[in-house]
């Protein structure tokens, strides 16, 4: 049967697809900003002909009605990377969080958290009818290959991307044609302490390294100061606006990479209409499942890989907290940890993370002398390279626990070293 015969047959609103969704059942939300409102809208609006319906998915960028009090009945979230619109729910005990790493998320899918239905955000067919994922590959394709329903908005809005990007329109069981824009993120506000850290973290990049950047202001302020570099790689979980100023400047050119040479392989993007224009259609951008894009095995195929996140806390050890605040959960794992691995693993790779000094306007060291009570360690003592402030660059690898100590000491902020002094000279029974 022709393609496009099966298309029409499939034709359906929003409001009749998630009819189709059944009290009890788990169902799959796109990650991020390839998230379809339309469809999470409609599951909303028909929250009264269900009970205990199971939402997973990664960051929300959506409204995320579904968490609200009113719903509890006919909703538990369930979030594989806390964020700011879910937050709440699971804080409140309304949802839960299931911590595992991003690149181990498809085999969840496929051996415990079976799902029966996902909703996605896709791109207008081919001339063959294949459809892209667009700006979220990551654990989405993987789910849509096993899912028993799959319900799929197509979206010129939603741009081709390229690599291992792609569904069949004959796997798709209902289809709902309405173009509505894309999430946005918009450009974070880079002050003095971001653009401080920015440079120096940059200073640790060399011409031909491979990077893998975060989210945020601090990876944004990172690429400012890379303008006089010269061919530098992307092979990371994903990357936003920044990087394609640097392309079109000549300066990010995937020349020097191992694997995927001449293109920037990410499994999900975030970003402005500015970003989804250049990769779409644009055979110099590979989007690829998580399991493959954030396997250390992979990742580590690229020589030089730069590996840099940000953090909530690192102690005098140099143990790094990043998704936690004491007892309350605030993000997740994501790709932190496979791409630690990872950049310790490539031939000359270095793992950096880059933070404030402060959190909370100034009254809060990030440097600390304990990781507060209740905190999950995130990445260990052993992983980490660098650490680096507005204050500096304290290298910790084949530093003794003394050493370390005090280079972290020497980056944080002026107004709490006296007493992370005290307990260096109290831990270590020698002056500082």
């Amino acid at each position: 049967m022709d393609w496009r015969q099966i298309y029409q047959e499939r034709l359906t609103t929003a409001d009749e697809a998630v009819k189709h969704i059944k009290s009890g059942d788990r169902v799959v939300v796109t990650h991020a900003t390839g998230e379809s409102t339309l469809l999470s809208d409609a599951l909303v609006r028909n929250a009264a002909a269900y009970k205990n319906v199971e939402i997973v998915h990664m960051v929300a960028m959506g409204k995320a009605e579904y968490c609200l009090p009113q719903y509890s009945e006919n909703f538990r979230h369930n979030s594989l990377f806390i964020g700011g619109t879910t937050r709440q729910a699971v804080a409140d005990g309304r949802g839960d969080f299931t911590p595992v790493f991003f690149s181990e998320i498809p085999d969840l899918f496929r051996t415990k958290l079976h799902p029966n239905v996902v909703l996605l955000n896709l791109s207008k067919p081919d001339e063959h009818g294949y459809c892209s994922f667009g700006v979220s590959v990551d654990y989405t394709k993987p789910v849509a290959e096993i899912a028993d329903i799959v319900i799929a908005q197509i979206n010129k809005n939603m741009p081709r991307t390229l690599g291992d990007s792609f569904i069949h329109v004959s796997k798709l069981d209902y289809i709902i044609e309405e173009d509505t824009p894309l999430i946005e993120l918009q450009p974070p506000h880079i002050g003095d302490v971001e653009r401080a850290i920015g440079e120096n973290v940059a200073s640790l990049v060399k011409d031909g390294d491979c990077l893998q950047l975060g989210i945020g202001a601090i990876p944004d302020a990172v690429l400012g100061f890379l303008k006089d570099k010269k061919d530098l790689g992307i092979h990371s979980e994903m990357f936003s606006d920044g990087v394609v100023d640097l392309v079109r400047a000549g300066v990010i050119n995937n020349s020097k990479k191992n694997i995927h040479r001449g293109q920037s392989v990410a499994t999900f993007l975030m970003g402005t209409r500015k970003l989804y224009d250049y990769v779409d259609n644009n055979p110099e951008v590979a989007m690829m499942p998580v399991d493959y894009v954030n396997d250390p095995r992979v990742i580590c195929q690229n020589d030089n890989l730069v590996s840099i996140n940000s953090c909530v806390q690192v102690d005098l050890m140099g143990q790094v907290v990043s998704d936690s605040v004491g007892l309350k959960q605030i993000s997740g794992v994501g790709g932190q940890v496979d791409f630690v691995r990872g950049a310790n693993m490539s031939k000359g790779g270095r793992t950096i993370m880059a933070m404030p000094s402060t959190a909370a306007k100034g009254t809060v060291s990030k440097v600390v002398a304990f990781i507060d009570e209740g905190a999950a360690v995130t990445t260990s003592r052993y992983d980490v390279n660098y650490v680096v402030t507005e204050y500096g660059i304290a290298e910790l690898k084949g530093k003794t626990l003394r050493d370390r100590a005090r280079a972290l000491i020497e980056i944080a902020h002026p107004n709490f070293r006296a007493p992370l002094i005290e307990e260096f000279e109290k831990r270590f029974k020698t002056t500082y």
